[in-house]
């Protein structure tokens, strides 16, 4: 190995990332609460982004902005809980989130670095120095950079739209809780309405955006050819 590639940053694992900050703490609101309680439970789920966020930030001496952003789901989600808060406040909380993502992406694009670079330009899987070496060759790293820059913009927008349909959404499924019930009916309807949510968004927000990253992902990559001359084939590693 040399020196160059010692100096590099260790890439994290988007999948690790994906299930200690979301996933993980997402599964014990929804499921756990019922059994350890609200406060526990929400003690339990902001443990998993805390820990991975201060292992990545041990590991790769950066902080872990999807750990921050999942600690703060989590505390906006579990705290409502706890202080027995429901209905339009959840509507609240379901737009607030990819909303929050929607500003960090979006701010990235004014950067050297826009957050598109970060999730699909990953050394692991596409050969990111024989691009850079292209680009180079045909004197076209600027109109690259903001090529990146309006792609990154089209994801923020990505993010408005998922806010947009979670709010629709939520104010379907997080109705008001009648307050003479007890605590513990309280929070077994409001682990129900969760738990809708989340399967609810699966098929009516996740389906749509995903048709929407594959699109910017073709805008991106018919850039990438533009630019450099380089086909999604002679990009990709084997």
């Amino acid at each position: 190995m040399t020196e160059q590639n010692a100096a590099q940053p260790k890439q994290e694992n988007p999948w690790l990332n994906l299930i200690f900050n979301i996933v993980l703490p997402v599964f014990i609101l929804n499921k756990l609460t019922k059994f350890v309680g609200p406060l526990n439970a929400l003690i339990l789920a902001l443990a998993f982004p805390l820990c991975y966020g201060l292992y990545d930030l041990a590991k790769r001496k950066k902080v872990n902005a999807f750990s921050a952003l999942g600690l703060l789901n989590v505390l906006l989600t579990g705290g409502l809980a706890v202080i027995g808060i429901h209905g339009f406040w959840f509507a609240v909380k379901e737009a607030a989130f990819p909303t929050l993502v929607g500003c960090f992406v979006l701010g990235s694009a004014f950067t050297k670095k826009p957050f598109i670079e970060t999730l699909f330009l990953n050394p692991s899987v596409m050969k990111v120095d024989l691009l850079e070496e292209k680009l180079k060759e045909h004197g076209k790293q600027t109109h690259f950079h903001e090529h990146m820059r309006k792609s990154t913009m089209w994801l923020s927008l990505s993010f408005v739209f998922s806010a947009v349909c979670n709010f629709v959404l939520a104010r379907h499924i997080f109705l008001d809780i009648d307050s003479s019930l007890t605590a513990e009916a309280q929070s077994v309807i409001l682990n129900d309405q969760i738990a809708k949510m989340t399967t609810w968004s699966m098929a009516i927000i996740m389906v749509p955006s995903m048709i929407f990253l594959m699109g910017i992902f073709w805008y991106l990559m018919k850039g990438v050819k533009e630019f450099s001359g380089l086909s999604t084939d002679e990009l990709m590693k084997g």
